[in-house]
């Protein structure tokens, strides 16, 4: 067994169990007699910040564990020679939000994005605690309603702006409370 193979088989049964084995379902797993052998394959995954260990030891998603590989880059103009080299891994939750203890998700419901590329039922990612300035994407309180928009501030006024020339700039007439900035987006196609 090699590190990619065992890699994969703990994704697999992550993905079925959305927990990590106990050491003998690891046994099993990967085809060991002993204990011994098991403790021995998590201290290498351990050590590759791949899994890590509970104040119980119990062994729990590393660092690494959400990460996927980061190839290259590809041309999204004219089509180019395809370059595909391991440049280094991504790690999916913390490329999406940095402060996760500050952070929620909310589904998109309408078009007044579009033109900044956030789109019906995309998840946009919020930060919130993080200080707003000028030109972020906000989740606002504004006169009693939700919204997702620009935030703009000229001079002393702040208002709100759509990425939608058919909708107009939000002016408040009582409140305007922020409640997060979007940090990331995230859109399935399949």
């Amino acid at each position: 067994m090699n590190l990619k193979s065992a890699k994969t088989q703990l994704h697999q049964f992550f993905s079925q169990y959305k927990r990590l084995p106990s050491y003998g379902e690891m046994c099993q797993l990967f085809n060991l007699a002993s204990k011994k052998a098991c403790f021995d394959w998590a201290a290498k995954l351990i050590k590759k910040d791949f899994l890590a260990k509970d104040e119980a030891g119990k062994l729990i998603p590393g660092d690494k564990f959400f990460s996927i590989p980061l190839l290259g880059s590809i041309k999204a103009g004219i089509p180019d020679t395809p370059y595909q080299d391991f440049v280094e891994s991504v790690v999916l939750d913390k490329y999406l939000v940095k402060n996760l203890s500050q952070a929620y998700a909310l589904r998109v419901s309408g078009d007044s994005m579009i033109e900044a590329g956030i789109f019906e039922s995309d998840l946009v990612v919020i930060e919130k605690g993080r200080p707003a300035k000028n030109g972020d994407i906000v989740v606002a309180y504004i006169d009693n309603q939700f919204t997702l928009k620009y935030l703009k501030k000229q001079n002393q006024t702040v208002y709100l702006q759509a990425a939608n020339p058919k909708y107009k700039d939000i002016y408040p007439k009582d409140e305007l409370t922020i409640f997060g900035v979007v940090v990331s987006v995230i859109r399935q196609y399949h």
